[in-house]
């Protein structure tokens, strides 16, 4: 079955550590990392702070991330929780029954540093400020814009109009830049430089935290310097599940990783590998899981501060089989108002040869996020306010203080107590989505991570569960081309709204590297869909 997908690159295979991202220079610097002697978190806070430089449309100093850690010495998981609060004065009062999805309103507390600051001190094994040096240099001395940079450039041009700052760093003349074209950002540069010297505490308690904080005020947003000097990042333990004898352990609310693990749990009630790959039958089956756990996530996703999801039953096997046994096979279920995500996140993740690894997901929102350059900073702010909900008894409602629910999740999926593999994607309510086909598509039908990564995929949306305001949009199975042409007309049939997109024009940009636990080989697979690389040594 899985000679049957092919795959256009190759396989990427080392022994001594290996790094998948969602761009070049930033799979670089990871691997530079490990080849100095670094672990894998040493990795992955090099990579993910190349892409806040790289990457602007997607992350960056300004947003938000969750970074999942398996320590391979005392062999468990732990996660770190960078995302952000909404800011003090953040009220649903404030907002009058609308949030906007760009500008200075839209922005809350970033949480990223913070985040990647607690997993380095508490993992990592080479200096913090020799971690900056790759980004420090693309950020002074620029990247070449890429296709998928002028792509997201071109579509967010009005967002990045409307900040002065922000149009001369990512425009050229206000227009997309040509490919190759330089991106320079010295003044963040000189931030990371001053992150890289002084630490990550600098950026909410520090030095760069008074200028932050002056820039926040300057350019409009609620978030103020209390609200900085209050943050912490948080750890935690996952939540995970046994799947056909695999355990996958994600990240526990705010995010909502536990909607992957709930869908996986419904699919173990089906034959999904007699199924096979690209049939009518398998995608019929997962959507309609994705359904059913999307409709949870709407009564459940929360800061367990405000909801506590009661994740012990929503996991169990008796909630999974009462779930199955609502799923027609021959028809697809009604859908009530969810609308189509944007993909504007990234994901990446790192392994070293001493078996340690690290899911990591990180982002500003939407692309280039609110838009708003913070004063001389240089750091391009989140828009991650429009995740809220206003309607009165929403477990999403807004509140000030709180975390909002958060479509980021990193898993992480372990064979008999060892690591087997760390994989994920950006793109919003499309991650745990396509989380699920790359995930079955290794376990059930055999695909090594490269063919997973390229295979075939869709997204189901449906209105009223979309994670940015206003929550709404079209109902559509979005399914690439790819699929054959009787697989998209059999599900039709089935009562799928089915759009069809070109060949690669499906979203997300999934990551993978997979661990053999008997030889410590590691296989690295990344996505053409987007920027993203892997490396291996």
């Amino acid at each position: 079955m899985a000679e049957e997908m092919r795959s256009y690159r190759p396989v990427i295979i080392g022994a001594r550590g290996a790094v998948a991202a969602n761009h070049p220079l930033a799979a670089q610097a990871g691997l530079l990392t490990l080849r100095a002697g670094g672990n894998a978190v040493d990795a992955a806070v090099a990579t993910a702070m190349t892409l806040a430089v790289v990457e602007p449309m997607m992350s960056g100093l300004g947003g938000d991330g969750f970074y999942q850690v398996w320590d391979q010495a005392a062999g468990r998981a732990v996660v770190f929780n960078g995302s952000g609060p909404a800011p003090a004065a953040a009220t649903p009062e404030r907002y009058a029954g609308r949030i906007p999805r760009i500008g200075p309103l839209s922005v809350s507390v970033p949480g990223t540093v913070a985040g990647l600051g607690d997993m380095h001190r508490k993992y990592g094994k080479l200096s913090w400020g020799d971690l900056f040096a790759e980004a420090i240099t693309f950020a002074r001395d620029g990247f070449g814009a890429t296709r998928a940079y002028g792509h997201f450039a071109d579509e967010y041009q009005a967002t990045l109009i409307a900040d002065p700052r922000s149009a001369a760093t990512f425009l050229a003349g206000g227009q997309p830049p040509s490919l190759g074209a330089a991106i320079v950002q010295p003044e963040l540069a000189r931030t990371l430089e001053e992150i890289a010297a002084d630490g990550a505490e600098t950026f909410y308690r520090g030095r760069l935290a008074r200028r932050l904080a002056a820039a926040l005020e300057d350019a409009g947003t609620l978030v103020a310097a209390a609200d900085l000097e209050a943050f912490e990042a948080e750890l935690q333990e996952p939540i995970g599940i046994d799947y056909r004898g695999f355990t996958v352990l994600e990240a526990p609310p705010n995010s909502t990783g536990f909607v992957l693990l709930e869908e996986l749990k419904i699919l173990e009630h089906f034959d999904v590998a007699g199924m096979g790959v690209l049939s009518a039958d398998a995608v019929h089956v997962m959507v309609e899981a994705k359904k059913l756990a999307f409709a949870d996530r709407e009564r459940w996703g929360a800061d367990p501060r405000s909801v506590e999801a009661p994740l012990a039953r929503l996991l169990s096997a008796d909630h999974a089989a009462q779930l199955a046994g609502q799923i027609d096979l021959r028809r697809a279920a009604p859908t009530g108002p969810m609308a189509l995500a944007a993909c504007d996140t990234t994901y990446f993740c790192t392994a070293d040869g001493e078996g340690n690894a690290v899911s990591g997901v990180q982002s500003i929102n939407s692309g280039f996020g609110s838009g708003v350059m913070a004063g001389d900073t240089g750091i391009l702010l989140n828009n991650r306010m429009s995740y809220w909900h206003l309607d009165p008894g929403h477990p999403n409602r807004l509140r000030p203080g709180r975390r909002v629910r958060h479509t980021m999740n990193p898993p992480l999926v372990l064979k008999d107590g060892e690591l087997w593999c760390v994989f994920g994607t950006p793109g919003a309510d499309n991650q745990v989505q396509i989380n699920l086909q790359v995930l079955t598509a290794m376990i059930d039908f055999g695909l090594d991570p490269q063919q997973a990564a390229e295979m075939p995929r869709w997204t189901s949306n449906v209105p009223g569960q979309y994670a940015n305001w206003p929550h709404n949009g079209e109902d559509a199975l979005t399914i690439e081309r790819r699929f054959p042409e009787a697989v998209r007309s059999e599900l039709a049939r089935r009562g799928h709204p089915v759009k069809t997109v070109g060949d690669l024009d499906g979203p997300c940009s999934v990551q993978i590297i997979r661990r053999d636990a008997a030889s410590g080989i590691l296989l690295a697979g990344s996505d053409p869909r987007r920027d993203g690389w892997a490396l291996a040594w």
